[in-house]
């Protein structure tokens, strides 16, 4: 019973965790990209979000900037670098693109 005790808090603990992570992945300013034949824009905010932008929504073209982008943003999800640097880094790319607004 008491180890079922501590699976549950730990489970609540990292829940907890992964929330207050989410929160702080919040860029200061967001990213606008072009989607389709530029008659759309979608706005980035976050880490996880421009990850999901890179994996589906990608012109086919991808530059260096692409995989620079993939990886840092994918850093920034899991806790191992900085938002602002997944925030420069899609910036970038999305520059190099031609899809930044």
């Amino acid at each position: 019973m008491l180890e079922r005790a501590r699976a549950d808090d730990v489970e609540r603990i990292a829940e907890k965790v992964e929330e207050m992570s989410m929160r702080r992945d919040f860029w200061d300013q967001p990213v606008e990209v072009i989607i389709g034949d530029g008659d759309h824009l979608k706005s980035i905010r976050n880490s996880r979000d421009a990850l999901a932008y890179l994996m589906t929504s990608w012109p086919p073209e991808k530059a260096a900037s692409f995989a620079v982008a993939k990886r840092i943003c994918t850093d920034a999800v899991d806790g191992r670098a900085d938002s602002s640097a997944a925030a420069l880094a899609f910036k970038a790319a999305a520059e190099e693109a031609g899809i930044l607004r």
